[in-house]
């Protein structure tokens, strides 16, 4: 069965009176074990980011702050759009996915990795990315 983008929930753990902590961790709701972290911020509402899709590498995309907009698609044309707005849901993007982001101004969107960086990883020709089944 192949893997498909989804919606992980983080529980929220902590009171209002003084603030929340959500956990994410290696093989347990992250489902893979992570090499890498980055963030992005003030990207512009105008920007559309990633445009593009890996070969292997596994990623959970979460909105620390804002709200995300994240189209996806399979390499059989499977669509689909998620809403990222909350620090307790992150989507995992399996290999293979390929991925467009639009932010708000004031989003901070984390990224967790399976993989350390690794340009040829990237397939960032959306042609190749139809073609490579």
């Amino acid at each position: 069965m192949k893997a498909l983008p989804r919606i992980i929930d983080f529980k929220q753990i902590g009171k209002p009176v003084e603030g929340y902590i959500s956990v994410a961790e290696s093989d347990k709701n992250i489902p893979f074990k992570l090499k890498r972290a980055f963030w992005t911020y003030y990207t512009p509402e105008s920007i559309v980011r990633g445009k593009h899709a890996h070969h292997k590498t596994e990623m959970v995309l979460i909105a620390a702050a804002g709200k995300i907009i994240v189209n996806t698609e399979m390499q059989d044309g499977e669509k689909a759009t998620f809403i990222l707005d909350k620090p307790t849901m992150g989507l995992y993007l399996p290999p293979k996915t390929w991925h467009t982001m639009t932010y708000t101004h004031n989003a901070i969107q984390l990224v967790l990795a399976s993989t350390l960086y690794l340009e040829k990883d990237y397939i960032r020709s959306y042609g190749k990315f139809k073609k490579k089944k």
